[in-house]
């Protein structure tokens, strides 16, 4: 069978794998679209603190039970699936306490363990959930919506909240999406044009604006909450200057949550943080809640995930659409691989 490994930092490949087979408790899968993620691209890059090589990439998926055992979560052979992909430990701290998304020991799929970039990969069958009859295209998603609604569920948003999100890539604009499943008021700002506009034109925005400075970002403040700050920000980069451009949007005694996954410290003075007595959440990961929330948004019809569809590859180009991604990162919100595909 084929799948998508990268060998080594700037070299992806489509190789020759041999077809795993399912144990006790687990379920045989047949993989129909897979969502590239930004690890994903990170292991390409070489900028993941996590990956080794060789690795077998992908976590966001939509595949076909090929084979499982009767079991007590009803998947059964031919159902379309998604799954949670964070492997936790069951021993540690986190995980004793049932936040089994913060295990100190975390494995996620393609990142410290093989991912689901192959024509076949094996699960264990309680972390599959039905896909309900949501488009493949669409429940491979599914995983990153939910890294956006858990964050968003850690802020309280309630209705009429004034929301800025911050970084208008698939997990800022899935973010944006879930507050508004809230009932919030949602801004957007990113530094690419072309972004925002998608994410204002499709995904019922109240307002975006370009972040290209401070003052860009001081005027947007003072034009929409009068000067106030914004009841919730979501920091969805990653980087020093968005967490302080966070900070210093929120009001006092609000709420401020950090998705991205940071590369670089950030110095402020955090006296900020007690003038305004701002209340700062993380968020990793998701939990089977986030999934079966999100899932049900997508049934509704209140999003339509494949608005968030630049690019869609076939596997067997797999070296040049990750030069591709890496090429026009700027452009693209989210790619996938098709395995359907020639």
């Amino acid at each position: 069978m084929k799948a998508i490994v990268i060998t080594e930092p700037g070299k992806a490949v489509t190789d020759e794998q041999e077809r795993p087979e399912a144990a006790k408790g687990e379920a045989l899968l047949k993989m129909l679209v897979g969502g590239v993620c930004g690890s994903d691209l990170a292991s390409f890059r070489g900028a993941s603190a996590y990956v080794s090589y060789p690795r077998t990439i992908g976590h966001e998926f939509a595949a076909e039970v090929v084979a499982v055992e009767d079991n007590p979560y009803g998947i059964r052979p031919g159902m379309v699936v998604t799954g949670n992909p964070y492997f936790n430990c069951g021993k540690c701290y986190s995980c004793r306490r049932g936040f089994v998304n913060c295990c100190v020991n975390n494995q996620t799929m393609g990142v410290q363990r093989e991912g689901a970039f192959s024509e076949y990969f094996i699960m264990p069958v309680e972390r599959l959930y039905d896909g309900q009859g949501i488009a493949p295209e669409s429940l491979a998603l599914i995983e990153p919506f939910c890294i956006s609604y858990h964050g968003v569920s850690r802020a309280d948003v309630q209705p009429g909240d004034k929301v800025l999100v911050i970084g208008a890539g698939a997990i800022g604009i899935l973010a944006g999406v879930a507050a508004r499943s809230f009932g919030a008021e949602v801004h957007i700002t990113d530094i690419a044009k072309d972004k925002l506009e998608l994410a204002e034109r499709e995904f019922g925005f109240s307002g975006s604006f370009v972040n290209d400075s401070p003052d860009a970002l001081r005027a947007y403040v003072q034009k929409i909450t009068n000067g106030d700050g914004f009841d919730v920000t979501i920091e969805a980069v990653g980087a020093p200057s968005t967490f302080l451009g966070c900070v210093e949007a929120a009001a006092s005694q609000g709420r401020m949550v950090v998705i991205g996954v940071a590369k670089h410290n950030a110095d402020f003075n955090f006296l900020e943080l007690q003038r305004k007595e701002l209340n700062v959440f993380g968020s990793r990961g998701a939990t089977k809640a986030d999934f079966a929330a999100t899932m049900k948004l997508v049934k509704d019809g209140f999003v339509d995930l494949t608005k968030l569809i630049s690019r869609t590859y076939p596997i067997a180009d797999a070296g040049a659409a990750f030069q591709d991604m890496d090429q026009h990162s700027a452009e693209i919100v989210k790619a996938e691989f098709d395995f359907r595909r020639e």
